[in-house]
């Protein structure tokens, strides 16, 4: 199983501001959902509840949290650890946020599918896990996007692997 990490980052690896994305970009959002549509997502409680509409169609959600209360329409898994054991025989799972289940994620992750924002916001309160690009990772894919009416900010995605 290929453990992946999907994150929309800014240039000082800034995720996320009073649990909502920094940026609204639409290819980014086309992305995320062509790239995770028939995979199960890993997130934590405080991504599931930022969700517009709850659980994400098309996709096992899987919250991590230490709390029992019910997530509609996701499994709960107290660790990362327990929930990646649960998803045994899958090809590839995505780790969709926050900060900390990013933070745990990193190590075990073979492939990064950034979407790197060429802008440091004004504020932010999350970030991404500082990583060495250049250490161990391989870059295997990237595409430039200029600043339009449907995306904000000109940004890249870059998707890496371990190596």
């Amino acid at each position: 199983m290929i453990v992946s990490i999907i994150v929309c980052i800014a240039k000082n690896n800034a995720i996320g501001l009073n649990n909502k994305l920094i940026y609204r970009l639409k290819d980014d959002l086309k992305r995320f959902k062509a790239l995770t549509s028939g995979h199960t997502i890993i997130m934590g409680r405080r991504t599931f509840e930022s969700l517009p509409n709850g659980a994400l169609p098309l996709r096992r959600n899987i919250v991590l949290s230490s709390q029992n209360i019910p997530f509609p329409g996701a499994e709960t898994f107290g660790s990362l650890e327990q929930a990646l054991s649960a998803c045994k025989g899958e090809d590839e799972v995505f780790i969709i946020g926050g900060e900390k289940v990013y933070c745990a994620a990193l190590p075990l992750a073979k492939r990064l599918y950034l979407s790197c924002v060429d802008n440091i916001p004004e504020k932010a309160d999350a970030f991404f896990p500082a990583f060495e690009s250049e250490s161990g990772w391989i870059e295997k894919e990237r595409e430039s996007h200029v600043a339009d009416s449907n995306n904000e900010k000109p940004f890249e995605f870059i998707t890496l692997e371990r190596q």
